[in-house]
C-alpha cells in the first residue's frame, strides 16, 4: 500500500503530486542538510525520492536510520554518472505519476519557500495562458554570489523585440539554456521530450536535456525561490586548475558532452569556440609535461566525433544491462484516521533487477 498525500490546499483540494528527487554520492552530510532542507518546505512534496550512485562512505546506513515520511531509496549497483543518476529519477518519478519532477543534487539547500515560490510561478503562468517547458530556483553561492546563471531566452515577439521580460512584474525571466540545481519539470515535458541522456555520465547533460525542452516553448527563471549551492565559492574549476586526481578523468566527458551539444543545437560559433579552446588547452599541456591532462584532452575531443546517443521516453523501462538497483523506504508512515497519529512501520526492502 502507498503512503497517502496528505498534504492538502485549505484543507480541502489536493495538492498537485509533486515529487523531488535528490541524487547523491558518497556526501551523506550535504544529503542530509539538503534533505532537512526539502522536509522543511512551507509546500511539502507528496514524495521524495534519494538516488544513490552506489556511494560506498555509509550514506545508505544513513538514510536507513532517518525518520522521515515518504522517502524512498533507490541505491543503484554502480556508479552511472549525475547524467544516468539524473535519468533514472526523472524516470522513476515520472512513472509514479508525479505531475511536477523537483530535481536536484545532494548540495543543494533550498530555501524553506522555494517550493511554494516555483508552484505559484505555475500559477501565474497558467492564469495568464503562457507555455512553459520547466521552471527554475535562483541559486546563490554561501557567499552571496549568483551562480549556475541561466541563459535567457532569446526569441523575439511579433514587434521583433526579445520577449524575456514579459511576465518580469512577476519576477519570471524566459531562459532558454539551465541546470538541474532546483528544477520544476512538469509531467508534460518529460512526456514530449523524454528524459536526460545516461550515456553523457557527467557534465553537460543539464545543458542538453534544457536546451531541448526549451526548442519551442522558454523555462522560466523563479527569482522568489532560491536555494544555496554549496562548494561553488571557487567557481568552475578547468581540467588547467583541477588536482584531484580522481576526477581529472572526468574531463573527458566534459569536453566530449559540449562538443556534441555545440554540434547537437547548431551553435557553430560555440563549436569552433569550444574546439579552438580544448586544442588550446591539448597545447599548453604538452607543453607543461602534463601528458595524463592532456591525454584526456584528447580522449574528449575524439570521443565527440562518434558521440551520438539517444533520447529514452519518461515510459521506457529501465535498462537492467547498465546497473540494477535496489529499492527501500526506511520507514513508512500511515495517517490513522481515528486519531492521526503517525505510525512507524518495519522498513521494505525489494530488490529492482
Amino acid at each position: 500500500m502507498n503512503a497517502p498525500n496528505l498534504f492538502f490546499d485549505n484543507g480541502t483540494t489536493p495538492m498537485p503530486n509533486v515529487i523531488a528527487v535528490i541524487l547523491t554520492y558518497n556526501r551523506q552530510e550535504l544529503l542530509q542538510r539538503c534533505l532537512d532542507a526539502v522536509y522543511s518546505q512551507t509546500q511539502p512534496c507528496s514524495r521524495v525520492l534519494v538516488i544513490d550512485n552506489a556511494s560506498t562512505d555509509g550514506t545508505r546506513e544513513m538514510l536507513n536510520s532517518l525518520r522521515l515520511p515518504n522517502l524512498e531509496v533507490h541505491v543503484l549497483s554502480r556508479n552511472l554518472g549525475a547524467a544516468g543518476g539524473f535519468n533514472l529519477g526523472f524516470r522513476l518519478a515520472y512513472q509514479k505519476g508525479a505531475d511536477f519532477i523537483w530535481m536536484m543534487d545532494d548540495d543543494v539547500i533550498p530555501t524553506p519557500e522555494a517550493l511554494e515560490r516555483l508552484c505559484e510561478a505555475e500559477g501565474v503562468l497558467k492564469a495568464s495562458n503562457t507555455e512553459y517547458s520547466y521552471l527554475l530556483s535562483a541559486a546563490f553561492t554561501e557567499d552571496g554570489l549568483a551562480t549556475n546563471t541561466p541563459v535567457v531566452d532569446t526569441s523575439k515577439n511579433s514587434i521583433g523585440y526579445p520577449d524575456w521580460t514579459q511576465l518580469i512584474e512577476h519576477g519570471l525571466i524566459a531562459i532558454q539554456r539551465g541546470t538541474f540545481v532546483s528544477i520544476l519539470v512538469p509531467r508534460a515535458t518529460l512526456a514530449t521530450f523524454g528524459l536526460p541522456i545516461a550515456s553523457m555520465f557527467i557534465w553537460g547533460e543539464d545543458t542538453e536535456f534544457t536546451l531541448r525542452v526549451t526548442r519551442t516553448t522558454p523555462g522560466y527563471l523563479v527569482g522568489n525561490s532560491r536555494v544555496l549551492h554549496l562548494r561553488q565559492k571557487n567557481g568552475a574549476v578547468t581540467i588547467l586548475s583541477e588536482e584531484n586526481p580522481a576526477r581529472i578523468e572526468y574531463f573527458k566527458y566534459s569536453i566530449r558532452n559540449n562538443l556534441y551539444v555545440a554540434k547537437k543545437y547548431s551553435l557553430f560559433r560555440q563549436y569552433a569556440f569550444l574546439m579552438l579552446k580544448d586544442l588550446n588547452w591539448l597545447i599548453r599541456l604538452l607543453r607543461r609535461g602534463q601528458f595524463q591532462k592532456a591525454k584526456v584532452v584528447m580522449k574528449g575531443i575524439i570521443g565527440s566525433i562518434g558521440f551520438s546517443p539517444q533520447v529514452e521516453a519518461a515510459d521506457a523501462p529501465f535498462d537492467k544491462a547498465k546497473a540494477t538497483f535496489s529499492t527501500f523506504t526506511p520507514v513508512r508512515y500511515e495517517l490513522q484516521a481515528a486519531n492521526h497519529e503517525m505510525i512507524t512501520k518495519k522498513p521494505q526492502v525489494r530488490m529492482t533487477s
